[in-house]
């Protein structure tokens, strides 16, 4: 007898539902041309599936709910904090915690501890906050990512992975003491959340140790990283993901943390330290920037939300849910043809830009262009992660990266998947009259992270 393939199905049953507004074409086309055709500058209000981020943009669970009516508000000592620091020695193996109000708090923080002017921060591709941190420290970001992550169709299955030879080159060039540490990613956003593996993680831990150079690991996606180590990486199918994640974090010396992704939280970040003359100045430093040493700019209730969350993020029913809706969506749009990054990353569909709108060029912004085309379809509000988020060099010169994306970012336990089937079939309508879309031109730009605040006109 032929054994029938087992559907998927969310570990979770809905218990509160929000309504969803239901706009007509006219009406976006009219909060599109208002926003200036970015999509960071919609109302949430005139948004239908809202797939901008994962961002601080999951359902909490019922036990999370519960928690933060156990909030502890005092100003300090929060016993809530005392919750968060146990939960992350135990779950990640870090040493110290900094809370912080989120991910870029710590982002900063770090910058201006480790960075001096004229420092080298090798990384597996960029992030925007990231390296506009470390700029503005006196850094220069350096990209060592493998040459498979900047080729969309490349399936090669840890695209994340450190390129070494590139490591030691810069090594060679600079010496390692204008190095202060490597950043290195799990699931690298900017290359469709792709993974790194635990083997090019240790070959990364061996070599930094050689030249006393620290590893500094944004872990902002560590759970959905695990997943892929554990359904990729052989003699990792039979560990749990809270093994695997620990893993990970023994082979860095420290880590960053938006907590608003894997975390499941609304907002809330920490810096996470194994030094601790380092995080003696942090734990001064947060005092500055942030708040209190035992708050970092969140409530208690926040830090209840947070330490519940890493302790939910970890359960292997849960990330395998999680990444499988992701897959789902991206298995639709495969089949209509929809040019994609491959393989499928775990926080959302990257759509190809370039090979999805060909006969425009890239400064013309075909990303940001396809995301508002997404939009005027359906209402699904999607981001571009090409050239615009890319930004300028010192020299105001444009970046132009490789990879000129669309991203489609799966917010946790929040959409089903009918929803996945609606998106899908927006974007083959879009893809449908591809050849009929035309360029954007940029009508004004902000100084730093031009992508959230930028506007556009349509090319006639």
């Amino acid at each position: 007898m032929k054994t029938l393939k087992q559907s998927w199905a969310e570990p979770y049953k809905i218990k509160m539902v929000e309504l969803l507004k239901m706009t007509t074409q006219s009406h976006r086309r009219k909060a599109m041309s208002e926003a200036g055709f970015n999509t960071f500058l919609l109302k949430s209000e005139d948004v239908y599936i809202d797939l901008l981020t994962d961002s601080g943009t999951s359902a909490m669970s019922d036990h999370q709910w519960a928690g933060m009516m156990m909030g502890d508000e005092a100003y300090a000592g929060s016993r809530n904090f005392y919750h968060l620091e146990e939960v992350v020695k135990n779950i990640y193996g870090y040493k110290y915690l900094v809370p912080t109000h989120q991910g870029r708090g710590a982002e900063n923080i770090l910058s201006k501890i480790l960075i001096k002017k004229g420092d080298i921060i090798p990384g597996n591709m960029y992030f925007t906050t990231t390296r506009l941190h470390q700029e503005l420290a006196g850094g220069k970001f350096e990209d060592i990512i493998i040459d498979e992550a900047h080729d969309p169709e490349n399936e090669f299955p840890f695209k994340g992975n450190v390129d070494l030879e590139k490591l030691e080159k810069l090594i060679k060039k600079y010496g390692a003491k204008r190095i202060p540490y490597v950043s290195m990613a799990t699931s690298v956003n900017m290359a469709g959340g792709q993974p790194i593996s635990l083997k090019n993680l240790k070959d990364l831990r061996a070599l930094t140790k050689k030249h006393g150079i620290r590893v500094i690991h944004d872990m902002t996606r560590v759970a959905e990283n695990a997943h892929f180590i554990q359904q990729r990486e052989k003699g990792y199918e039979h560990k749990s993901i809270r093994e695997i994640v620990k893993e990970i974090n023994s082979y860095t010396d420290g880590a960053t943390m938006s907590a608003k992704k894997d975390a499941l939280v609304n907002i809330g970040g920490f810096l996470a330290l194994n030094d601790w003359d380092v995080f003696e100045e942090a734990r001064n430093m947060v005092v500055v920037y942030e708040g209190l040493h035992t708050y970092g700019g969140l409530a208690g209730r926040d830090m209840e939300a947070m330490a519940i969350g890493i302790l939910e993020s970890v359960n292997d029913n849960h990330i395998h849910a999680r990444v499988g809706q992701v897959i789902y969506l991206g298995e639709k749009m495969i089949e209509y043809g929809v040019p994609i990054v491959k393989p499928i990353g775990g926080h959302g569909i990257f759509l190809d830009a370039k090979k999805f709108l060909p006969h425009i060029p890239q400064d013309q912004f075909p990303a940001q262009t396809l995301a508002a085309e997404v939009y005027l379809d359906s209402g699904v509000r999607t981001m571009e992660r090409g050239v615009v988020s890319a930004g300028r060099k010192a020299n105001g010169e444009n970046y132009y990266p490789k990879l000129e994306l669309v991203r489609f970012t799966i917010p946790r336990r929040v959409y089903t998947q009918a929803h996945m089937d609606v998106i899908a079939e927006s974007v083959a309508n879009v893809y449908g009259r591809r050849n009929k879309i035309k360029g954007m031109k940029m009508v004004y730009e902000p100084k730093y992270l031009r992508f959230f605040q930028a506007r556009f006109e349509k090319l006639k």
